[in-house]
């Protein structure tokens, strides 16, 4: 019997303790709570397929510290201006002949500016939308009206993540505020553009920190319809470069409480997937993960390519999502 989900079912008002009680669960507990939350208000098997694209390389002004594209460290990336609309369009059309369904563009850059640069991201967006994918960016801060004539460009979802809990927040980046991070997500919603919101683990934060950004995102008005959660990828001359690798079963944890608090959320499995076998993305997977990130590079780190993921997709019997599927209502087998 198939039921439509009920929006009253979904809480935003999780408190701290609940949420840690949910984490701190033995974590064979923990995923088999997921998985049921999961398989309610989702169609399990079903994995959207995005691939992002950085448009502008390096050269920010921001100082976070897990970066390599801040102006301010010595990590090698090269900078690169703009990329023409054309580039872009031909890298959505091969992210497309992939597999990919959603197709995001970021720019290392610390706030949009209203000026040519901003303009041709415009047309990328239009051009990229025409392609049928949902078109995304991740470009910094927005203002209303920015993110206005991004919606009206066709502009799908926009990428701006919390990274971390407010209260470690300045120990990470201190170029802007955690108040600016939830301004613009504001802005965002208020255009009508789908939030993609989520944060890294593995910069030296405490469990705690995990819980509070995760209590943050789950009591916004309105959940991130996509949630990425990234393992660091510690790049060389970055402050960040010498923290260890985090384990599968933290990334686990923090999928599998995701899941719960925010169950109509897609949940991604982003940055980090690279130094993980097919086990442990199908552990992430069972835990809740739903979203992937494909092909060869997430902006300027390592990541597995199409070919990869469509072998570990035939193994686990996944399916990618089909496009603009957030705009229908969901359903469930219950």
């Amino acid at each position: 019997m198939t039921q439509l989900v009920q929006n009253a079912d979904i809480r935003n008002d999780w408190s701290l303790e609940e949420i840690k009680a949910i984490y701190y669960k033995p974590v064979l507990e923990l995923i088999v709570e997921a998985a049921n939350v999961h398989k309610h208000y989702q169609a399990t098997g079903e994995v959207q397929v995005c691939t992002l694209l950085s448009v502008k390389t390096g050269g920010c002004t921001e100082d976070c510290a897990y970066c390599p594209q801040a102006a301010r460290y010595n990590t090698g990336v090269d900078v690169h201006k703009l990329l023409d609309q054309q580039q872009v369009l031909n890298a959505a059309q091969r992210a497309k002949d992939g597999g990919s369904t959603r197709f995001c563009m970021g720019a290392a850059w610390r706030e949009v500016r209203d000026n040519r640069d901003f303009d041709k991201v415009l047309d990328m967006v239009k051009g990229v939308n025409e392609m049928g994918l949902e078109v995304c960016c991740t470009l910094g801060m927005v203002n209303e009206y920015q993110a206005e004539k991004l919606k009206e460009a066709g502009l799908y979802a926009y990428n701006h993540n919390l990274d971390t809990s407010e209260e470690n927040y300045e120990n990470i980046i201190t170029t802007r505020t955690y108040d600016d991070r939830l301004n613009t997500i504001e802005n965002v919603r208020k255009a009508g553009i789908s939030v993609c919101s989520g944060g890294i683990i593995g910069l030296g934060e405490t469990d705690e920190d995990r819980i509070g950004m995760l209590h943050t995102l789950s009591t916004l008005p309105q959940h991130p319809e996509s949630v990425p959660v990234n393992a660091l990828v510690p790049v060389k001359g970055t402050p960040l470069e010498n923290q260890p690798r985090v384990s599968v079963w933290e990334m686990v944890r923090m999928i599998a409480t995701a899941r719960i608090l925010m169950p109509q959320s897609m949940v991604r499995l982003s940055a980090g997937r690279e130094q993980m076998n097919v086990t442990e993305q199908a552990l992430c997977f069972l835990a809740g993960a739903n979203s992937i990130f494909t092909g060869e590079k997430l902006l300027t780190t390592p990541n597995p390519d199409f070919d990869a993921d469509k072998a570990m997709f035939d193994l686990l019997g996944l399916t990618p999502r089909k496009s603009f599927k957030e705009e229908q209502q969901p359903e469930v087998v219950g």
